[in-house]
């Protein structure tokens, strides 16, 4: 049975997406200046970079609920770009001089943009993703996502333990990941269902992909 008909559904909120941001910060605040430049676990960037992407990513959410008629064909056209051959293609970069503090103020900054859009913009507004249009649900529960699953390979890179309540990672699963199994441990499932694990009973992913367009 999957997680979504097995605990039928309760919403992802702007409050949800709050704590995700707020936990992730707590847990990077106070790495040490030297060990931004490690690899970010599997991924091929650097642990700044890394950041910095997931900054991008919350800012880039927000942005697509924000003018008054949301896109529906593609992204709000900011100008995109990688500082380095292989680094991630961003609209948001953090200056390398305000150092890990600047850093982690980029990422808080970006959180509490798309926050502040998922709680002010009506439910019915659907905006621009590739994986479906979407509703400010929609969009928090892809923040979330982004923002656990990048902490881990963060958490990887930088040898910090990190495990994100299980509540919350089953609401994001039954919003982004309907099939998903409901039996399983949630953030195990959420890791396994992002292609980061493997989860007993089912084939590793090489390739996933989350339901952004609202469900019902």
């Amino acid at each position: 049975m999957s997680r979504s008909a097995e605990t039928g559904r309760s919403p992802v909120t702007a409050d949800d997406l709050d704590q995700a941001v707020r936990l992730a910060v707590d847990i990077l605040r106070g790495v040490p200046p030297q060990a931004w430049d490690g690899k970010a676990g599997s991924l091929e960037w650097d642990c700044w970079e890394t950041v910095e992407h997931l900054s991008d990513d919350l800012f880039s959410y927000a942005a697509q609920l924000g003018p008054r008629t949301p896109p529906l064909e593609g992204v709000v056209p900011f100008a995109w770009g990688s500082r380095r051959p292989g680094g991630p293609p961003n609209a948001i970069h953090a200056d390398r001089a305000a150092g890990p503090t600047g850093l982690m103020q980029v990422l808080e900054a970006s959180g509490a943009l798309l926050v502040a859009m998922v709680r002010t913009t009506p439910p019915q507004v659907r905006a621009h993703h590739v994986f479906g249009a979407s509703d400010p649900e929609g969009f928090a529960a892809m923040g979330i996502v982004e923002t656990l699953v990048h902490t881990h390979d963060l958490a990887e890179g930088l040898g910090l333990a990190w495990t994100p309540p299980a509540d919350l990672c089953s609401r994001v699963l039954a919003r982004l990941f309907p099939d998903a199994p409901g039996s399983t441990d949630p953030w195990l499932t959420l890791l396994w269902a992002t292609g980061r694990a493997d989860l007993p009973g089912h084939p590793r992913l090489t390739t996933w992909r989350w339901y952004s367009a609202p469900l019902s």
